[in-house]
């Protein structure tokens, strides 16, 4: 859960393979904050620091992960949608803003801005502070597909509440959490979820790290456009 990355509670998670039976569609995080992830059509995707987007094994463990079999949809033309707009777009089509509804986005993206995080090491620093040192990379004119979700208020802390967008790029050149974007030309499914399964990790970090909603105001900037923009 995200309240557990902002407390700095990261030591533990589920593995790529739990991850996959569970779904085919979905994002999260990367070991130790070493990156984000994209969870497409059944393959799992990091995207580190160093390195091109990259199939993650299955014994790799993802602290964070949002994940869910996504059904077959109508998809949608949409075109030169910036971030806001999009974000409106998503809320207009939303069955009710008490579900979840996962989020995808296939075309050509104008412009964007991604970001990865390093991978951190022991003593684990608060989600907050690792996010001050992320790279970002702005892109132009790139095809790709966008992964994400929306959840409702109530469940901040838990997710991100409102729009949480990941990016891979088509030829799997780059890829990351998307602070900013305008769409091109594209279109979008959405599908609408009315229940799903907790499971949180049961290391000795996590047990002993008293989460609250006292840090919710992070979400936001941690999360950067996508979260603001809902």
């Amino acid at each position: 859960m995200l309240d557990a990355l902002l407390a700095g509670a990261y030591d533990s998670g589920m593995s790529v393979k739990t991850a996959k039976e569970i779904g085919d569609f979905g994002i999260g995080c990367c070991e130790s904050l070493g990156g984000e992830v994209i969870i497409d059509e059944g393959e799992v995707f990091e995207c580190t620091v160093d390195e091109p987007p990259a199939r993650m094994t299955d014994s790799e463990i993802l602290p964070f992960v949002v994940v869910c079999r996504f059904p077959t949809v109508t998809a949608e033309p949409i075109t030169g949608l910036a971030l806001a707009g999009l974000t409106e777009h998503i809320e207009r089509a939303l069955v009710s803003r008490n579900l979840f509804h996962a989020v995808r986005v296939d075309g050509v993206v104008r412009s964007a801005r991604v970001r990865v995080t390093r991978r951190q090491e022991h003593p684990f620093r608060p989600l907050a502070e690792v996010v001050n040192e992320q790279i970002e990379t702005d892109l132009v004119d790139v095809r790709g597909t966008l992964i994400g979700f929306w959840a409702p208020a109530i469940y901040q802390g838990i997710t991100v509440a409102g729009v949480h967008l990941h990016f891979l790029a088509e030829d799997r050149s780059v890829g990351g959490h998307i602070l900013d974007v305008t769409i091109a030309t594209a279109s979008l499914q959405i599908a609408s979820y009315s229940r799903f399964d907790l499971r949180l990790p049961t290391d000795s970090h996590f047990l002993s790290t008293e989460l609250t909603h006292n840090d919710d105001h992070r979400i936001v900037a941690v999360e950067g456009g996508a979260a603001a923009g809902s």
